[in-house]
């Protein structure tokens, strides 16, 4: 495809988007921007959440991945399943019962105001960097595609690209991102599908069957690892880290549980969380089957391609065609907009709602409030992303800084788990402490993990390490209830 072919793709995918927000942003209260006035569909909340979950950096990895750890990946999916339990029939019920807009309000009522002030400040640095990386790697995708032909600069496209998002989120907010990410879901999955045919074709894999038993009959498509205890494959280890990872990085993500708390009831709420959990091992056994049909074809022709550049260098060559490299350009905008746009939404909800406090201003001015808000966000994006191109060309460190921004889930694990486990009190001034120390022995940890544990090298269990290390301390600072 050309660099105006793609211009006007996504321009006639953005005029969608922009459409959509029309008709669902007619109500511009606060109510429906936070909650969608508690009245969403919990089948497209769950479909649309399939979207958010995998962003462009997770459409792209996944299968670049598959030549390297083989199906492993898997095993940490079934994980996820297990936390979406937890999140469905623990976290969700405790939301609910207290009519949540910010989950971390649940760290106010339980600990006191530095608890629910560090959490969401917790939050705001992971999704701050974490959705500036993801829109820092697609804006690099479409400014090598399009952008530099037509000679604009990359601060140009960042604009652009965090323009189109607010464009369709200022007015509705979560309840326009149910219909958009459900849209962008779409998109993504029919990527996949469609370059999946074409590379079946290409290998004379003719049917469903023909391609099940290549992939049954490939070494590529081992699942299980459970031979060595120091890899990071390892069965239990990735089990394990699945799970936790799912109930921390979900559950006690604002981004992530603001669209199940527009369900209109709890019942609701947990059907989603159910119906989605499973519909996504299937979904990522198809990037997995996508990966593994992609390393063939790169072996077949002789593609010296791998990882992260096997999936858009086959995805744009002529031979492709014009229809799947189409499919391939909105899959990738569609993975990493629905997580940008729901970052985007839930970074302005919990700084509204547990920085600037917005219940507690007049009534008549919230609105106005939301609204700079949400524009002091998307403009902070802007600079994170323009500081990212600038100080750092090489973005293997950001993506070290984008891991280092994980940490701070760590202390969130703590702080929920020891609230919802324990009865204990707290002395809530000295939390900030417990949150800032806890990551900083995690770090350490990890680092010097080979030399301490005879070779043995932490993997995502530096998750489990960091909230048990935040569970410790506030043990520490803890008295016992009255």
């Amino acid at each position: 495809m050309s660099a105006t072919q793609i211009l006007f793709l996504i321009a006639a995918y953005f005029i969608v988007l922009i459409l959509i927000s029309y008709f669902t942003g007619k109500e511009d209260s606060n109510e429906a921007f936070f909650k969608a006035n508690k009245s969403a569909p919990w089948y497209l909340v769950a479909f649309g959440m399939i979207g958010a979950s995998l962003s462009g950096v997770t459409f792209i990895s996944v299968p670049g991945a598959v030549e390297a750890n083989q199906f492993g990946y898997l095993q940490v999916v079934f994980g996820y399943f297990f936390g979406y339990l937890v999140i469905a029939y623990v976290l969700l019920p405790i939301y609910y019962k207290l009519n949540l807009t910010s989950i971390y309000t649940y760290l106010r009522d339980r600990f006191g105001v530095t608890s629910y002030k560090t959490g969401s400040t917790a939050f705001l640095i992971s999704r701050i960097v974490g959705a500036s990386f993801r829109l820092f790697l697609v804006a690099k995708v479409l400014q090598l595609l399009v952008f530099n032909h037509f000679h604009i600069p990359f601060f140009i496209t960042v604009i652009i690209t965090i323009l189109l998002i607010w464009l369709y989120t200022f007015k509705g907010g979560i309840k326009t991102i149910i219909f958009t990410d459900t849209l962008q879901t779409l998109f993504m999955l029919v990527s996949v599908v469609v370059t999946i045919s074409f590379l079946a074709s290409a290998l004379d894999l003719n049917s469903i069957s023909d391609i099940y038993t290549n992939v049954k009959e490939s070494a590529l498509s081992k699942v299980f690892f459970f031979e060595n205890i120091n890899d990071p494959q390892f069965f239990i280890k990735s089990f394990l880290s699945g799970m936790f990872i799912t109930i921390t990085m979900t559950g006690l993500d604002q981004d992530m549980m603001q669209k199940n708390l527009t369900c209109k009831n709890i019942k609701d709420a947990q059907k989603n969380m159910i119906s989605f959990s499973v519909v996504l091992i299937f979904v990522n056994i198809l990037f997995l089957i996508l990966g593994l049909l992609l390393t063939q074809y790169a072996s077949s022709h002789n593609l010296l391609v791998s990882k992260d550049n096997l999936f858009p260098t086959i995805a744009m060559l002529p031979e492709i065609g014009m229809v799947t490299s189409g499919f391939f350009i909105l899959g990738l905008i569609a993975a990493a907009y629905s997580s940008a746009d729901s970052a985007l939404t839930s970074l302005t909800t919990a700084f509204c709602i547990d920085i600037v406090e917005i219940d507690k201003k007049p009534e008549a001015s919230q609105k106005r409030i939301r609204k700079q808000i949400h524009g002091f966000i998307s403009a902070l994006l802007v600079i994170v992303i323009i500081i990212f191109d600038a100080l750092f060309k090489d973005v293997s460190v950001i993506w070290e800084l984008f891991k280092a921004a994980g940490y701070t889930y760590g202390p969130l694990l703590g702080l929920f788990a020891f609230g919802i486990l324990t009865k204990s009190e707290i002395k809530d001034k000295y939390v900030w402490i417990i949150a800032l120390i806890a990551p900083i022995l995690s770090f350490y940890i990890n680092k010097y993990s080979p030399d301490l544990l005879n070779g043995y090298q932490i993997g995502f269990e530096i998750l489990l390490i960091n909230g048990l290390l935040t569970f410790i301390g506030l043990k520490l600072i803890s008295r016992k209830q009255n």
